[in-house]
């Protein structure tokens, strides 16, 4: 018998547009799961061109300016359902989330869960000689005191937030791909709803140099896959992959159970993204 606390795993495919509220809606019936059976979730997720934007950024002056701005630049804008600020996500970024239930919270204070992560992606990438340190990176897009970095350029960013009596803690890693222009995306989005107000607090004056891709920062050529296999390889240091449970959790993805919850979640997140909708429908 193990001592680590078992875990289950989650992994959803290259999500396209069609999907782009499954990672939001799947945050809440994961969180619940893990509250209901006392296991923490490993949930690991990637998208196709989507502009991810948080509650303030829907409150930009000029919203459909700045909606047209992403469609230009062939992203799709979508209205996640918690708070804080725009981030890329494409085939080259890695979005993972750690799910603890209440029991894993309780002795939780805020910066515990960031550092959990942090220390997490360093262990994944203890194999280079490289030392990430965590500090805000006031101009790059959703800065926060625990972004990631490397030799002063960030590479990823984390967010925690409290669901249902359980602790979701999230990082998305800029892996591979085009870092820069993934920048210039969020300073357009906000040079076109601020105009002249862009900079002010609190949107961030984005520069896109401000961020680099793991890749280039570790001089290796990493997919998505790889970097996964490095954290879920970090993670078993502290949990175990429990196969009964993560068969029972299997046998919950298809159950009637997540179909109506599912759809309650669509449902929300529809009327979450109705204004965008709106404004997507009258320009194109």
């Amino acid at each position: 018998m193990s001592s680590k606390p078992p875990v289950v795993l989650f992994e959803q495919p290259q999500l396209t547009n069609e999907k782009k509220y499954d990672p939001f809606i799947f945050t809440d019936i994961l969180a619940d799961y893990s509250g209901k059976h006392q296991i923490p979730i490993i949930h690991f997720w990637t998208m196709t061109n989507e502009l991810i934007l948080g509650m303030q950024d829907t409150r930009v002056t000029h919203l459909s300016d700045a909606i047209q701005s992403v469609r230009k630049n062939d992203y799709h804008p979508v209205v996640r359902n918690s708070g804080g600020l725009a981030v890329v996500a494409d085939e080259g970024i890695l979005n993972f989330s750690i799910i603890l239930p209440q029991e894993f919270t309780n002795q939780t204070s805020i910066n515990h869960g960031y550092e959990t992560m942090k220390d997490i992606i360093s262990n994944a990438l203890s194999s280079w000689d490289a030392t990430v340190e965590s500090f805000e990176v006031t101009d790059s897009y959703c800065p926060g005191e625990f972004d990631l970095s490397i030799n002063q350029k960030k590479f990823a960013g984390i967010a925690q937030r409290r669901i249902k009596k359980g602790l979701g803690i999230m990082i998305y890693i800029s892996i591979n791909g085009n870092q820069e222009k993934r920048g210039e995306l969020v300073r357009e989005f906000y040079l076109s709803g601020l105009k002249e107000d862009f900079g002010k607090e609190p949107f961030p004056p984005v520069n896109p140099d401000s961020m680099k891709n793991l890749s280039d920062l570790l001089l290796e050529d990493l997919s998505v896959e790889r970097v996964k296999s490095l954290i879920i390889g970090a993670i078993s240091q502290t949990f175990v992959l429990d196969k009964t449970a993560q068969q029972q959790f299997e046998m919950f993805l298809d159950s009637v159970e997540l179909k109506e919850t599912y759809d309650k979640g669509f449902k929300r997140m529809e009327q979450r993204n109705e204004g965008i909708t709106t404004i997507l429908k009258e320009t194109n």
